[in-house]
């Protein structure tokens, strides 16, 4: 995925967020929640094999 789906997928979920009523902050929080999952599942696999710090059960689906 290119960086800039990366960005329209991101600016897709602000628009669904910010419909449902949630304030600027609220929003921003959550989709820090999913860059941060995202990266951790993304630090686990190949290339990079590091082990997650984050417990399986909070990577589940797929993020983006």
């Amino acid at each position: 995925m290119s960086p800039s789906q990366i960005v329209q997928k991101l600016w897709n979920y602000c628009n669904v967020l910010r419909d449902d009523g949630m304030s600027y902050g609220d929003y921003v929080e959550q989709l820090t929640y999913l860059l941060f999952l995202k990266m951790a599942d993304e630090r686990s696999k190949p290339p990079y094999n590091l082990p997650s710090q984050v417990p399986k059960e909070y990577i589940t689906g797929k993020v983006f």
